[in-house]
């Protein structure tokens, strides 16, 4: 098969693209950087140079592709990422429709049934929702949990205040996902072509608490006593006003962290978990967390 992978040679997309040229497969991966066209041959792949905006240029790439794999690359700089999701999204409709592919994979995320209340998550709501009304395709929605690596955000934390913390705690679910097992899935479901229509398919590697992931990780750093602190929404507000985030960015963090902790994020996911966890579990991810603590990033 002729596959398209977006995402360049990232967590999920380098990976991915690895395993469908084992497969066999014809594979283009697209960058946005020129530099990355020797690492995308040496994997096996054709590299395709351009932006996801440009939907022109997006569906010269899909032309005769028999599956793509879209995903939205984070821009957590612009001041709308809800609007960031959109254009991208409406990019790839464009696209998809110009070329006719039958077959798409979108990496999506666990909260995205929900319209509302959710932060950062509503722009995968918005695409699901553009992508849900393509004609004849077949479209697979990725929902993976919260991606391991984001909890190297918390190092500066640990580092400064000797604490992990945020506006949910204690108990609260937490569906964890590791990108290759994102990866996994997702050269699972591109060589498969169900009915046209839209799927959902939920992608998990473990399930835990914040006080177990401050347990876990403490361990892994040598920080026994780490404890996750669960913080107000002042409290959390003020902290990443602190960092300089901007007021829709740390908006979105604080809706976000008030559905994780009252457990709306999670409540489609629970009635439709998958047949099989992956195979990376937190305690694997605690390894790579402590190189990243030693190394201060």
């Amino acid at each position: 098969m002729k596959i398209v992978i977006t995402g360049s040679l990232g967590n999920i997309s380098q990976p991915l693209a690895h395993e469908l040229v084992q497969q066999g497969h014809s594979v283009t991966v697209i960058s946005s950087k020129p530099d990355k066209q020797a690492a995308i041959a040496a994997v096996g792949a054709t590299a395709a140079i351009g932006t996801l905006e440009d939907a022109a240029f997006v569906a010269a790439t899909f032309a005769g592709a028999d599956a793509v794999y879209c995903m939205i690359p984070p821009n957590f700089g612009t001041p709308d990422a809800r609007a960031h999701y959109r254009t991208i999204g409406s990019s790839y409709v464009q696209a998809i429709e110009q070329a006719r592919v039958p077959r798409v994979v979108h990496l999506s995320s666990w909260g995205a049934y929900l319209g509302q209340g959710t932060g950062f998550i509503l722009g995968s709501h918005d695409v699901e929702n553009m992508l849900n009304e393509l004609a004849d395709v077949a479209v697979t929605h990725l929902r993976a949990g919260y991606i391991y690596y984001n909890l190297n955000n918390y190092i500066g934390m640990i580092k400064g205040q000797g604490i992990i913390g945020s506006n949910y705690g204690g108990e609260a679910g937490i569906v964890l996902a590791a990108p290759a097992d994102i990866a996994a899935a997702a050269a699972e479901e591109l060589p498969t072509v169900p009915p046209p229509g839209h799927h959902v398919r939920y992608v998990a590697s473990d399930e835990r608490t914040p006080n177990e992931i401050a347990r876990i990780l403490g361990a892994a750093i040598g920080k026994w006593d780490l404890q996750w602190v669960t913080f107000d929404d002042a409290q959390m507000q003020a902290g990443l006003e602190h960092r300089g985030l901007p007021a829709p960015a740390v908006a979105s963090m604080i809706a976000l962290g008030n559905s994780i902790q009252n457990g709306a994020l999670r409540q489609d996911y629970d009635r439709h978990k998958p047949v099989a966890l992956g195979k990376v579990k937190l305690e694997d991810f605690a390894r790579d967390f402590a190189v990243a603590y030693q190394k201060g990033k």
